[in-house]
């Protein structure tokens, strides 16, 4: 709350996240997915399903570099700031906390920059697409 992380998920936990969600959503903007601790995906079935798991954990998904509270480039500070000023609820996962899903969610997405947001699974696209739906009135 007020720029401190309030809950902390380590790993593609989907139940877990919606769980958290569902609980701080009533007075949280943003929950934070860190780097997954749990077996390579490889072995626990298709990395791509892992992949619709995370991007569906939440209603609007943010794939940045870093997180809002200290963004690690300026695409991903830019975009926080405008779904911060538009008072977004939304759910972010750092991809320099892993590799794996960084590279792999390129591939997925066929999108190949961060910041990436998806509302209900969709991409919607990277900071520019969010900030021509916001400066048309469409975000």
């Amino acid at each position: 709350k007020r720029g401190s992380v309030v809950r902390k998920i380590e790993g593609i936990k989907p139940r877990e996240l919606i769980e958290a969600v569902n609980e701080l959503s009533l007075s949280q903007t943003v929950v934070d997915i860190s780097a997954r601790g749990e077996p390579s995906a490889a072995k626990n079935g298709s990395f791509n399903d892992e992949l619709k798991k995370l991007i569906n954990s939440a209603p609007n998904m943010l794939f940045m570099k870093g997180s809002p509270e200290s963004p690690k480039c300026g695409f991903s500070r830019t975009i926080v700031g405008i779904l911060n000023s538009r008072q977004i609820k939304y759910s972010h996962f750092d991809i320099l906390s892993d590799n794996e899903v960084r590279e792999g969610l390129k591939e997925f997405s066929n999108w190949k920059t961060y910041p990436q947001f998806y509302v209900n699974g969709e991409l919607i696209g990277g900071l520019e697409i969010v900030r021509e739906l916001d400066e048309n009135g469409e975000l």
